[in-house]
């Protein structure tokens, strides 16, 4: 049985006041504020300025068009076209579209055999303008502010430095992550709301410098806008409705000063009826670690989950606010594609040693402050990031995949966008995506992700100043611009074999693998293929064959220590437990109970997982 972890929740203790609730939506925050400071032309003055343009030019008000997004990024805000583009496209990843729509626009942009032809399709993307003013706003969240530097909340302090290997790194990033922190959305929304409303005010309304007069007023469907960054609800919390339907319906409506003759409201007081309103997000992270569900895994090894914390709110949660976080997974291996973390946001804090299968299409993934991990994702709609870690491996198939501060990560991925590199990476190797499962193109299709295109190996360098020019290294090469990633040589690849019996029909990697990796598979199985008729022809007799089968299985297992297989082998393997069967499934709820689309155990397909791994393996599979 599924357990709260005990404790009051300050979160519903607000909510019970009976009053009307506002809060800031998680999403923009967790999947639109990219994690680096904003370039400086994103600064409010400049987005002022162009607030005035796009309402007074053709073609920009009230959608925005590509073309003239790049003519505004790159003529006035004087932005690269490729980070333009990062902006226009990760505002488009959070604009909730059917999947057969995401498809059907990644099938237009493989056909295009060009860059005229690309720009020719990526013209044909809108985005609202009120709301794409407000992403680049909101930006600013991980923007260094000297003052809060000052007073010791941004700078790194000896009195506060963690004694891990990664405390160096750390100390250099803010000590918190604020993209997941509903705390840090909520000040900074209610710090910056003013700024946020004047970028929603008419010209007329708006003095030479681009701020606000007295007397201001905002229209209602400049609010609409809003709707990007604030929803709430009526207390006790029942349907949760965009602000601007809250604003204009009792017993907000005459807080706000809205106006049903004009369809508008007086700025100032529409500036104070939100603050009186904003709370903490009730299904944000501080909630959910209050009063979410506890999750906890049948198969474990002994002692090693007393500090794992696995909970979530996808049971109560609205559409793109289910969330699970799992922290502390020590020397474990935990799977699970279970309907629960369909569309769910994942975090996964400071785990070390584990193997983690989230088969299952999901919303987001962050993983955090985590090493010599191994995670096998299902297809994620948005963004899988990646902070702070050290000597993880990631694979999935996924929106967008980012990495900063982290160092000897590799990442296997399939994506229709460029990877994008943070600051304060080192070694790391970029690879295809090499693995698959029953469900896996089904859970693509429902996650809209297709095959292609894939840039897996094109990969943008974001630095503090921007980007950072550099030329495309070579899969046998390291960048020599940069020296932070490299793409993965052939030599060095091998297949990864998800060692689990399910239902469905994928049966081989979406898309194939590129021909060079393909070819070096083949040369690895040929090898296989003389080594076994080399021992056939041999002709060992029953006593040889012993003795040849003890040589190699100990070469064999010297081997599996040496790389690290020998845990994730010994749990995934079958165990009996007193009074019991073998119990196969590393996957249950706390009352013990394997759940529908637990993933059972197939021995057989863990020896060909290991297999695939080394050839030396190979000599293990002929005995």
């Amino acid at each position: 049985m599924e357990q709260r972890f005990p404790g009051s929740n300050p979160v519903a203790k607000t909510m019970e006041s009976g009053s009307v609730c506002i809060w800031p939506r998680m999403g923009p925050f967790l999947l639109g504020a990219l994690q680096v400071a904003p370039p400086s032309k994103l600064g409010l003055h400049y987005l002022r300025k162009m607030a005035l343009y796009v309402r007074t030019r053709d073609g920009c008000f009230p959608i925005l068009s590509w073309p003239m997004w790049r003519h505004i990024a790159c003529g006035k805000l004087q932005l690269t076209e490729d980070l333009a583009w990062l902006y226009f496209e990760t505002f488009d990843l959070l604009t909730s579209r059917p999947p057969e729509e995401r498809l059907g626009w990644a099938e237009a942009l493989s056909q295009c055999s060009d860059s005229k032809q690309l720009e020719h399709q990526r013209s044909e993307l809108f985005v609202d303008t009120l709301k794409f003013l407000l992403f680049l706003y909101i930006q600013q969240l991980n923007r260094v502010s000297l003052r809060t530097s000052l007073i010791g909340e941004e700078w790194p302090s000896p009195r506060t430095r963690s004694p891990s290997p990664c405390s160096e790194r750390e100390s250099k990033n803010s000590s918190r992550n604020k993209n997941w922190d509903d705390h840090a959305h909520l000040s900074f929304v209610y710090s910056h709301l003013g700024d946020l409303l004047e970028l929603l005010v008419e010209p007329g309304q708006l003095s030479s410098s681009g701020q606000a007069i007295r007397g201001s007023q905002v229209s209602l469907e400049a609010v609409q806008g809003l709707s990007l960054l604030l929803e709430g609800s009526a207390n006790p919390v029942k349907a949760i409705h965009p602000v601007h339907k809250l604003l204009t319906k009792a017993p907000l409506q005459a807080q706000a000063g809205y106006s049903k003759l004009s369809r508008s409201f007086p700025l100032q007081q529409l500036l104070t009826c939100l603050r009186q309103n904003l709370t903490v997000n009730p299904f944000g992270i501080t909630a959910c670690l209050h009063s979410g569900k506890k999750l906890t895994w049948a198969q474990q090894v002994e002692g090693s989950m007393k500090r794992a914390k696995i909970v979530r709110n996808t049971h109560m949660a609205p559409a793109g606010s289910g969330m699970l976080l799992m922290s502390q997974v020590f020397q474990q291996t935990l799977a699970k594609d279970s309907d629960k973390l369909t569309g769910a946001n994942i975090r996964i804090h400071r785990c070390s040693h584990a193997f983690i299968y989230l088969l299952s299409p999901l919303r987001s993934v962050s993983v955090d402050k985590c090493r010599n991990c191994t995670l096998v994702l299902g297809p994620v709609e948005t963004s899988v990031h990646i902070h702070c870690c050290e000597d993880v491996r990631v694979v999935c198939v996924a929106g967008r995949v980012s990495i900063g501060a982290s160092s000897r990560c590799t990442v296997h991925t399939l994506t229709p966008t460029r990877p994008l590199l943070l600051p304060g990476n080192t070694g790391i190797t970029l690879g295809p995506f090499h693995t698959h499962y029953p469900n896996l193109e089904d859970h693509m299709g429902s996650a809209g992700l297709a095959v292609v295109p894939n840039l897996w190996d094109q990969p943008l360098l974001l630095g503090v100043d921007g980007l950072v020019p550099h030329s495309f290294s070579s899969p046998s090469s390291t960048d020599s611009s940069t020296g932070c990633y490299r793409l993965l040589p052939p030599a060095e690849f091998s297949a990864l074999v998800v060692p689990f019996t399910m239902e469905g029909d994928t049966c081989e990697v979406p898309g194939g693998l590129p021909p060079v990796y393909q070819a070096a598979l083949a040369q690895k199985e040929k090898r296989i293929r003389n080594m076994q008729r080399i021992v056939s022809d041999a002709q060992l007799n029953e006593e040889q064959q012993s003795q040849f089968q003890e040589l190699v299985t100990q070469h064999f297992l010297d081997w599996l220590r040496d790389k690290g297989h020998i845990q994730e082998l010994s749990n995934l393997a079958p165990q009996t437990q007193p009074g019991q069967g073998p119990y196969n499934g590393p996957s249950a709820d706390s009352d013990g109970q394997a759940q529908p689309g637990a993933i059972d155990v197939n021995e057989a397909r863990i020896r060909h997982a290991v297999e695939q791994t080394q050839v030396s393996s190979s000599y293990y599979a002929i005995c």
